[in-house]
């Protein structure tokens, strides 16, 4: 086994009702001010924003509610509720939502702790991030995986028009804890649920096909929750009141996304993802607005197809490890894989390719306009299982445009 090291803090409270622990868990972890970040006015009608401020209450604790988060979450929002939170003399930050809020709140959080320094900076890696307020979570997606990561995203609308997208990850973005109830997730759209489980199955993926293997076991972990999310996200989309199902859904989101499905080192290095076709959705999702499970469904098969002679014993895993498929023939094996995954994202109603996604074939000049935001102007590469320059995401950018599932090759 090589050397890793592993860091996942965050406690769970798993299970119905759980939302009426907030205040109590927010109070173990110091809490005497707790801004409460949310989304939309859905939140409130629901009464879980009510619930919620009744637990602080029974806390002792002050708190604060703001709302107006989106999907694909803005700096604009991250910067005004951080002037709010300050004012507001925070000392901890409880997201109640999905990935965007949980998001926000970790955009708020490292904003509070460092009110001198504009947010931005730290996504751009001019300043370093050395502090941050703690943060809690009550989940209502299942989906990103925030309540147990490192990561926080968000679209700066402030400085670019359309918006930019950027991911920024340290250990100072765990939450404390998340609260977990998989009966919040049973009213939401079928879309949603479908678009929360791709993006569950792509953040095992991305780790998955990794440059450096060896851990076993951490492919083993990997290859289960790629199995779990295939079995019950389907199941969660047809029928949203399945509680087995959505909770299920829920646990695997979390697992999916706390890194164990990464470990593994090569040296002094650590096992990294790949994360390309992340960055491809975040393009997309910087200049459509789209949804961001659906962007990754719509890449996935093309950087496959892509990518897949850099390593395909790697290929063949998966296709043995996740779907039972051993064939003497890896290319083949991986095929046959890649149409399996195909069927599982149509099951969810999610998008295989571009234009699918976005309702109509993408002109060469949106092509282009996409590789430029995944490039950042042609001034960085993507992904680590293969090195991809501008011009191969081009090239995959414009194979994503259509369903290649007839052209299958067979060697």
């Amino acid at each position: 086994m090589k050397k890793f090291e592993f860091y996942a803090p965050t406690e769970i409270v798993f299970g119905p009702d759980t939302e009426g622990r907030a205040g109590e868990m927010a109070k173990l972890h110091g809490a005497t001010r707790v801004f409460i970040v949310y989304g939309s006015a859905s939140a409130v009608k629901s009464g879980l924003i009510e619930r919620v401020e009744e637990s602080m209450k029974d806390a002792g604790i002050a708190y604060l509610s703001s709302g107006g988060v989106v999907p694909n979450p803005l700096l604009s929002t991250a910067e005004r509720m951080k002037q709010e939170a300050i004012d507001f003399q925070a000392d901890f930050i409880l997201a109640v939502g999905g990935g965007s809020v949980i998001d926000t709140a970790k955009a708020v959080a490292i904003g509070v702790a460092n009110p001198e320094v504009e947010l931005w900076k730290f996504w751009t890696r001019e300043v370093p991030l050395e502090k941050s307020l703690p943060i809690g979570s009550v989940l209502t997606i299942s989906a990103a995986g925030s309540e147990m990561s490192d990561t926080t995203v968000i679209s700066n609308d402030v400085d670019y028009d359309p918006p930019t997208k950027r991911g920024l990850g340290s250990r100072w973005n765990r939450p404390k804890f998340a609260i977990l109830n998989p009966n919040l997730t049973m009213t939401l759209p079928k879309w949603q649920i479908g678009a929360g489980a791709a993006d569950i199955f792509m953040h095992t993926s991305e780790r998955f096909f990794a440059p450096i293997q060896g851990n076993h076991l951490t492919d083993e972990i990997a290859a289960s929750v790629f199995r779990n999310i295939i079995t019950f996200g389907p199941r969660g989309v047809k029928n949203p009141s399945d509680y087995e199902a959505m909770s299920e859904i829920m646990w695997t989101g979390s697992i999916s996304h706390n890194t164990m499905t990464g470990l593994g080192a090569k040296g002094d290095t650590p096992r990294e993802g790949d994360w390309a076709c992340h960055q491809l959705g975040m393009a997309i999702s910087a200049i459509y607005d789209s949804t961001h499970g659906a962007t990754l469904s719509a890449v996935w098969p093309a950087w496959c197809r892509y990518v897949r002679d850099a390593d395909i014993h790697r290929f063949a895993m998966f296709a043995q490890m996740v779907y039972g498929i051993q064939k003497e023939d890896m290319y083949m094996a991986s095929e046959m894989a890649i149409e399996q995954t195909v069927s599982f994202f149509r099951s969810l109603g999610m998008p295989v390719t571009l234009t699918e996604l976005l309702g109509h074939r993408p002109t060469e000049e949106e092509l282009e306009a996409l590789t430029d935001e995944c490039t950042y102007g042609n001034t960085r590469t993507i992904g680590s299982f293969k090195i991809l320059e501008r011009d191969d995401i081009l090239a995959i950018y414009r194979e994503a445009c259509d369903d290649i599932s007839d052209r299958t090759l067979h060697r």
